[in-house]
């Protein structure tokens, strides 16, 4: 069996067919389609997966990522890739919830199976594009209204507060937002600013650079996931401010000593190395001939703190 290394995977240019694999015929083929693999949260995703893949060994793997988190187009390559590979399913994290559904369609009238994960596709697109898929993944919503109230609960009434976004084109970016703004107003927190800086680390820097400069009596800071807080973090160490609260969301190993330091006040797991491991094992039920999933099979979060970090 041959794996794609994370490194490999950074250097690979989906414009071109991928590399040909040499395939056991009696095992079921699974492309992996995930986003950034510059971020630690989807670096920890693939290793689950070539765990879980080595433990299983029963079907064969195929990973593929993007470049950075706008690279859009590579998804799209690559679903189409796979699709000219003929692969049995198609497991995907979108990168854009609504432009993903024609490609991922074209994979499902291909007779492929798609497990949707991790990034819920847009409702809307799916019911216009006439497809039902099923969603693997959190309730980002209610994570990060989990983590803002942690905030809130910090700071106090009044505090003064800014959300720096994920992909405006993301659903779980929607759903991290509305979550910020729900503890926002359940804690009687005042919102400043509110700015994307696509789930990157250095973009989150100049972002927050500029909105402290614009804010300087900002208290506390809703990151959408801890790439950009890691950002924030940075930003603050070099302007000398310790009096700033961090919340971030995903729990990727990086922010643990940030966490136990107390530069980052919380974050949400959403246990990313198991995420696509789960969704790969579902996805086989369904090639095997079990059911087709249906709604929403929600996966766990949890809180994490100084307290509990690990």
């Amino acid at each position: 069996m041959k794996f794609f290394t994370i490194a490999s995977i950074l250097a690979l240019s989906l414009t071109t067919a991928l590399p040909t694999i040499a395939l056991a015929a009696d095992k079921p083929v699974v492309g992996l389609v995930m986003k950034s693999l510059a971020n630690d949260f989807f670096k920890n995703m693939l290793e689950g997966a070539e765990a879980h893949n080595k433990k299983r060994g029963d079907y064969e793997l195929k990973a593929i990522g993007m470049q950075n988190e706008t690279d859009f187009e590579s998804q799209v390559n690559g679903v189409e890739n796979f699709i000219t590979q003929g692969v049995d399913a198609i497991v995907i994290a979108p990168a854009d919830s609504r432009a993903m559904v024609a490609p991922l369609k074209k994979a499902m009238d291909a007779g492929i199976t798609v497990i949707n994960f991790d990034v819920s596709l847009d409702e809307q697109a799916k019911k216009d594009a006439g497809i039902d898929l099923a969603f693997v993944g959190p309730d980002n919503r209610t994570g990060a209204k989990m983590v803002g109230e942690a905030l809130a609960k910090d700071l106090g009434e009044g505090g003064k507060v800014v959300i720096i976004e994920g992909n405006p084109g993301a659903d779980n970016a929607a759903q991290r937002k509305l979550g910020f703004e729900d503890a926002v107003a359940s804690g009687k927190l005042e919102l400043l600013d509110s700015r994307t800086a696509h789930w990157e680390t250095e973009e989150a820097n100049s972002v927050f650079s500029n909105m402290l400069t614009a804010h300087p009596d900002i208290q506390g800071v809703l990151a959408a996931n801890d790439s950009m807080a890691i950002g924030v973090v940075k930003a603050l160490d070099a302007a000398g401010r310790k009096d700033i609260k961090v919340v971030g969301f995903d729990n990727v190993p990086a922010v643990a000593p940030l966490l136990k330091d107390g530069k980052l006040l919380a974050t949400v797991d959403q246990f990313g190395s198991q995420m696509a491991a789960n969704a790969i094992d579902k996805a086989l039920e369904v090639v095997a001939g079990g059911p087709k999933l249906e709604g929403w099979i929600k996966t766990d979060i949890e809180l994490v703190t100084k307290d509990n970090v690990k």
